[in-house]
């Protein structure tokens, strides 16, 4: 078996993050969970299997990691994983592959709104550069420990594209 423990993966492990747009229920996460270890399980990259691991947190987010010292991806890999991705999409009826949303923490809720809604709510200042964002763009696992796919939106890309700089900044 390729798949293992994901805190048991190095550092440098190329690391993929999907927010799935609703939560789910106890089955339906069971249920979508077993089929990425299934998945994860005979992963392989020309042949080879993919040394990997995923994390689920906060109930929506679905983090793929794998060990790229080990045996890289290859494309037709990755397009695999998404495809298995998609295909939960379809069956659960949630958005999973979706890339264009923004994620947040607020009151200890994950929020999913357009890039619109987002700016609209900073101009509003009903969310603020202490907010808590979710970088899905992060690529290594390193990043995603110290604390680069969740922190404050001070910290984060989305603080430039969405917040106005305070005057004389």
């Amino acid at each position: 078996m390729a798949r293992i423990d994901f805190d048991q993966l190095p550092d440098a492990s190329r690391v993929w993050v999907f927010g799935v747009s609703d939560g789910f229920s106890a089955s339906e996460e069971a249920s979508f969970l077993a089929v990425v270890d299934g998945f994860l399980d005979v992963w392989v990259a020309h042949g080879h299997a993919l040394r990997c691991g995923r994390d689920w947190r906060h109930g929506r987010f679905l983090l793929v990691a794998v060990d790229e010292a080990s045996e890289p991806p290859s494309g037709c890999s990755i397009d695999a994983m998404v495809q298995v991705l998609k295909d939960e999409q379809r069956r659960l009826g949630v958005a999973i592959v979706d890339h264009a949303a923004v994620w947040y923490l607020e009151d200890g809720e994950v929020w999913r709104v357009t890039r619109a809604e987002f700016k609209a709510l900073a101009e509003a200042d009903q969310i603020g550069a202490d907010t808590v964002v979710f970088d899905n763009t992060v690529t290594r696992l390193s990043q995603v420990r110290e604390g680069g796919w969740e922190r404050p939106a001070r910290e984060s890309w989305h603080y430039r594209a969405f917040f106005k700089e305070p005057a004389g900044a």
